[in-house]
């Protein structure tokens, strides 16, 4: 998210408060937490099994040695033979528990990551569009937002259930029998916990800002190479490779610094609680040999061999926590970013209830008074524009680059809210409309339309879900890309994405046909297209034009000239209006564009040559 938020998300999650987060998606599978919980305890107890066998064992072939009436190999067999039994099978034992437990435990985490992934999908589509105009919100940034959140995430739920939970498990049941065996060495081990814990702490929020900073640059990072991979033809026309990969080496350099810095802090705490570890082992052995000497009650030489294996058992989950640890940090960091989205309540789509009932169409009266608009960049785009759009009647907006046209239609579509003044449809204010009810009612034909990975005729489709085959053949028809479409090996099943900019900007109108909506936005919608079937998609759409209600903003003359209406903008306000010949007549902004436009298009030479 943006900045502030991130601040605010750092200051207030942390491990604890990552695991509360992650709680509502573990729950609904709480069955499988249940076995996995039950496996865990199973396979905790069978791990202090090597302990107690040693322990039994040792004093066993240590009184063995020391019979009075000499060693004896049958008496030796059994034990070896018992101490076989025991172990093998303990770890045949062992191995299916370990199984379940972690099959059980992988089920929670990959179903959580899917629940994860379309939670985020699911919110990022309620979003206004204002969101991702916004500074840090770009499709790089946004992608590696949510895939490093779902993966950390993921991997946290991994990390609880399948790493620690085992390990902990394992570690208090091993303290709890070093306690019953002799308090005096449960009390040492025990010391030695809270010095482990300490430095891990320190660690962790010693790398916390380094965390940050990694993850900005990766951030960076992907949206450059996204940025590169969109901008190739322009990088090789101009030929700035060379440059491009400078600035991602320069990139690669600060990431490599900075992942280097984490390591280097990293590996210094992990030798001092190696160290720290390692300490808590000399002591034991100490302290226990030390009251076999002095021969304590209750203490052998085999109780030294079982409190050291069990405070390898307490000093196991020390031993990896310093790698799960690194891991929740890096999942808090993402993760901030993550439920950041998931959070961001202000930047959902804002809706009102206001549906046509019965099946009824919109008129298409749009009223725009007084509006004043500012993108989040900064840029102010309308102001204080006062307009009326009849309707039935074909409204044409034209002015020179940035006048605000598309803006218009940005925010006759909900796209965008007015920060001040009202915008009506129907008498009834914007705001109280249903979105979706209000879209249904609305088509769109952009200058450049996106075309979904998939097949022609799924793409044409999703202007109607519900259409059959004939019906996108119809509309294929009447944007003029049923012949082509034929032609191609596969037909209508063949690949959208490959189609040309034109062939795909007949797709997108296509969709507009099929969708037969009462109110249509185009805006430039045969800019790609050539002469001849920018006259076929012109005949199109004045035949869809009547009984509806139509914004068009072209710089194409013929797209404009007819309309029965025209605004003129500049600056993000109304400067002429009136029919198309009265506004030409008037002189001023309308008349130089239409000069220049004719100019442009040689229309003296034109009319010359077709006078021939």
């Amino acid at each position: 998210m943006q900045p502030n938020m991130e601040k605010e998300n750092d200051s207030k999650m942390g491990i604890g408060g990552l695991l509360r987060r992650l709680l509502p998606f573990v729950l609904p599978y709480r069955w499988l937490l249940f076995v996995t919980l039950l496996l865990t305890f199973a396979g905790s107890l069978m791990a202090q099994v090597n302990a107690v066998v040693l322990d039994r064992a040792v004093d066993a072939i240590n009184a063995l040695l020391h019979l009075d009436g000499g060693f004896q190999w049958s008496a030796a067999a059994r034990i070896l033979v018992t101490i076989s039994i025991i172990l093998l099978g303990k770890e045949l034992l062992s191995a299916l528990v370990t199984f379940g437990q972690r099959i059980f435990g992988e089920k929670i985490r990959i179903n959580v990551s899917r629940d994860l992934s379309l939670r985020v999908v699911d919110r990022i589509l309620q979003f206004r569009m204002a969101f991702f105009s916004q500074d840090g919100n770009e499709p790089g940034k946004l992608q590696t937002r949510i895939d490093r959140g779902i993966m950390s995430l993921s991997n946290t739920v991994k990390n609880f259930f399948i790493d620690i939970l085992p390990l902990f498990t394992s570690a208090v049941l091993a303290l709890a029998l070093m306690y019953a065996a002799n308090v005096y060495v449960g009390l040492v081990a025990t010391a030695i916990i809270p010095v482990y814990f300490w430095i891990t702490a320190v660690q962790g929020r010693r790398m916390k800002g380094w965390r940050h900073r990694v993850f900005g640059t990766h951030q960076q990072l992907s949206h450059g190479i996204l940025n590169i991979i969109e901008s190739m033809g322009v990088i090789k026309s101009f030929n700035r490779e060379q440059e491009e990969a400078a600035k991602q080496a320069a990139l690669q350099e600060q990431s490599t610094e900075q992942q280097m810095q984490t390591r280097r802090i990293s590996f210094l705490y992990e030798g001092l609680k190696t160290f720290v570890e390692q300490i808590g082992t000399v002591l034991i052995i100490i302290l226990t040999a030390y009251l076999v000497l002095i021969d304590y009650p209750g203490m052998s030489i085999g109780k030294i061999m079982y409190h050291v294996m069990l405070f390898s058992n307490v000093s196991a989950p020390i031993r990896q926590l310093h790698r799960i640890y690194d891991d929740l940090n890096d999942a808090l960091v993402y993760a901030e970013g993550f439920f950041g989205l998931l959070d961001a309540d202000n930047e959902v789509e804002s809706s009102g209830k206001w549906k046509m009932g019965n099946g009824k169409r919109v008129q298409g009266r749009f009223e725009i008074k007084n509006v004043e608009f500012t993108y989040p960049s900064g840029a102010h785009a309308i102001r204080d524009l006062t307009m009326t759009i009849e309707p039935g009647k074909t409204t044409a907006l034209v002015g020179l680059s940035g006048a605000g046209k598309s803006t218009i239609v940005n925010l006759l579509d909900k796209f965008y809210a007015p920060n001040s003044g009202t915008i009506t449809l129907d008498g009834i204010p914007l705001r109280e409309w249903d979105t979706q009810a209000l879209r249904e009612q609305i088509g769109l034909v952009l200058q450049k339309n996106h075309i979904f990975s998939g097949t022609i005729e799924e793409n044409i489709r999703y202007g109607r879900p519900d259409a059959t085959h004939e019906d996108v053949l119809e509309a294929a028809r009447k944007a003029y890309i049923y012949d082509q479409v034929m032609e191609l090996p596969d037909g209508f099943q063949s690949n959208a994405t490959q189609l040309s900019g034109g062939q795909q900007q007949r797709i997108a109108i296509a969709r507009m046909f099929l969708k037969d909506p009462p109110i249509i936005f185009l805006d430039e919608p045969t800019a790609s297209l050539d002469a001849i079937a920018t006259e076929q998609i012109k005949n199109s759409i004045d035949a869809i034009k009547k009984g509806r209600t139509v914004i068009v903003i072209s710089h194409n003359i013929g797209q404009i000239i007819d309309s029965d209406a025209l605004y003129v903008l500049d600056t993000g306000h109304v400067v002429q209006s009136g029919l198309p010949a009265e506004v030409y007549r008037q002189g001023g902004l309308y008349k130089e564009i239409l000069d220049a436009s004719a100019r442009s298009m040689n229309v003296d030479k034109i009319a010359e040559a077709m006078a021939l």
